[in-house]
């Protein structure tokens, strides 16, 4: 686990210890959302980077109350990511970066790169 999702994390043992957390995942959730909200609505980047902070430290909160490990699920993301923007960048099809058409093409890529993902990993 990287040293601030850690970090992040013992703070969030030690204050629970003491009766300073959720009972069950429903009020993280509402709380995340709140973050969610706030950050939405900053304005300067200190805001946007307060508020983004805030997002993510609930977020490992939130791992912790479903017992998963943040550090893991966040690998296996961008893992995913990895593999799917592979497979958007193997198409030799692909308008130039400057054309307009070219995300459209590429959003249409990892939208079948994410299928056959899907369609590999079903029983």
């Amino acid at each position: 686990m990287t040293s601030e999702l850690k970090r992040a994390q013992a703070c969030q043992w030690v204050a629970a210890a003491q009766g300073f957390d959720w009972k069950d995942p429903a009020g993280l959730w509402a709380k995340l959302d709140e973050e969610i909200a706030e950050l939405r609505a900053a304005h300067t980047s200190e805001e946007r980077a307060e508020e983004l902070g805030d997002l993510l430290f609930m977020a490992v909160n939130l791992a912790r109350h479903l017992k998963v490990d943040p550090d893991a699920a966040l690998m296996q993301a961008t893992d995913k990511f990895q593999r799917r923007f592979a497979y958007v960048m193997a198409a030799d099809t692909l308008p130039p970066i400057d054309d307009a058409r070219r995300l459209d093409e590429m959003e249409v890529r990892w939208r079948v790169a994410k299928r056959l993902e899907r369609a590999r990993m079903k029983p």
